[in-house]
């Protein structure tokens, strides 16, 4: 089929090289020339396991072309996916502009049938809202539905969720245009579930509510099992041995992050109060979860009574491994709360980009873990990246000034904590060790 995907951010990316891969025409128009410049070289703008062999191949065959003209990409298509950002406002509502623009302008360019699919996850409405927009800009009905189609993509596996994904979600009110989605699927042999478009938008902010809870509710137990002395490791694992909650989502550790999670949540209790609704539970998720975050930096002011002029290292910055997006990542919350009180701080992360080094611009930025370590007096893990399981705590010891460790994501084994002789080691719910 001959698609257009409209923004070549990391949906809008991921969408494109993947329908390419499976035979069809796509033009990803993106506004920004940079992007543009990267893209067209092969050179991929956002880091996912895959990517770069999946562009390289897409351009090789010609599957897949970039470009700034949106009127190429809309004439030339069937098939139009809006890939748009949207992010939260202050007040917790979805900003829906860059969709409302991308609708103003390709409403000139739409001279017979077309499909217009929103992957960006917009709140409830949104369908026929872009239905009266462009009825609005003069479209005939007849040359255009409307279909909603939230994407289900994690961060370091968005290919692999692609191809072999749990559920595809479809909202329509057109059965011709779920006709040619279904079709235009079919190749992925996932589930697919049709609905109506408000439903499919309901689903994708479920989802992520939903996984949300799971986290906070766990974060949460690992608060009590710390006061209670009970191990949360264990629990997790007994709790997943139950099929009917799953092993999934378990993890404690002092919060979630990156571009969905947050702000899903925020914009579902939004739409919620829209709806004279009050989604309680939803809000006690978000509650805990920027709650935990600010959780490190209480245990080093309990240890410590006064941390103004300590050296600590922030290990991890990235909201997950093998993802370089920082985007509501915990550790700048940290960063943030040790600063304010007057915190040195060292920073070590495999995927640092210059983004987190404009927001930061004066701390100090390591190439190399232990390098990060040196003359420190705490370190706090914010995120599990690989080789920090591996960690040689004999090292630790004798590297920091103080080895006081933060085990932000209970990565650590405690006998080597204990073998190490480790001054100070605090979990988060599998017990703390103080020598």
């Amino acid at each position: 089929m001959n698609i257009c995907v409209i923004g070549a951010g990391y949906v809008g990316l991921i969408t494109a090289l993947c329908f390419g891969k499976k035979g069809n025409k796509v033009i990803c128009v993106e506004k920004s020339l940079d992007k543009l410049s990267m893209l067209n070289n092969g050179v991929p703008t956002i880091f996912e396991d895959g990517l770069d062999e999946l562009l390289k191949e897409a351009l090789d065959i010609g599957s897949v072309r970039f470009t700034e003209n949106l009127e190429i990409g809309v004439k030339s298509s069937d098939i139009i996916f809006i890939a748009v950002g949207t992010p939260t406002k202050d007040n917790w509502d979805v900003d829906i502009g860059q969709v409302d623009a991308v609708i103003n302008l390709i409403a000139p360019y739409i001279d017979e049938y077309k499909i217009i699919i929103t992957k960006s996850t917009v709140p409830v409405g949104t369908q026929k809202y872009i239905t009266r927009k462009l009825l609005e800009n003069h479209v005939p009905k007849e040359y255009f539905s409307v279909v909603s189609n939230p994407e289900f993509l994690r961060e370091g596996k968005a290919i692999h969720d692609f191809f072999y994904g749990d559920k595809i979600v479809v909202g329509s009110e057109s059965q011709k245009a779920l006709e040619i989605v279904r079709k235009l699927y079919e190749p992925f042999k996932i589930k697919m579930v049709i609905t109506t478009p408000e439903t499919a938008e309901l689903i994708k902010y479920t989802s992520n509510a939903m996984l949300s809870v799971k986290i906070s509710f766990m974060n949460e137990i690992a608060n009590l099992c710390n006061k209670a002395c009970a191990d949360i490791d264990v629990i997790e694992y007994a709790l997943g041995l139950d099929k009917r909650i799953s092993p999934l989502f378990l993890k404690a550790g002092i919060g979630y992050g990156g571009s969905c999670f947050p702000k899903d949540t925020k914009a579902l209790i939004k739409i919620s109060e829209n709806y004279n609704c009050n989604l309680n539970i939803i809000k006690a998720a978000v509650d805990v979860n920027e709650k935990q975050r600010g959780l490190p930096v209480n245990i080093l002011l309990e240890h410590y009574k006064i941390i103004k002029g300590k050296t600590v290292a922030i290990l991890g910055l990235t909201f997950k491994p093998d993802t370089d997006d920082i985007r509501e990542a915990p550790s700048l919350y940290i960063i943030e709360k040790l600063l304010k009180n007057k915190v040195n701080i060292k920073v070590y992360d495999p995927m640092v980009t210059n983004q987190i080094k404009n927001i930061f611009p004066n701390i100090i930025y390591c190439s190399e873990m232990y390098e990060c370590l040196e003359e420190c007096d705490a370190m706090i893990i914010c995120t599990e990246w690989s080789e920090f399981y591996s960690i040689d705590l004999c090292k630790v010891n004798e590297i920091m000034s103080e080895s006081v460790i933060i085990d932000g994501r209970n990565i650590l084994d405690i006998k080597k904590i204990k073998e190490a002789n480790i001054k100070a080691y605090y979990s988060i719910g599998k017990g703390n060790i103080i020598n």
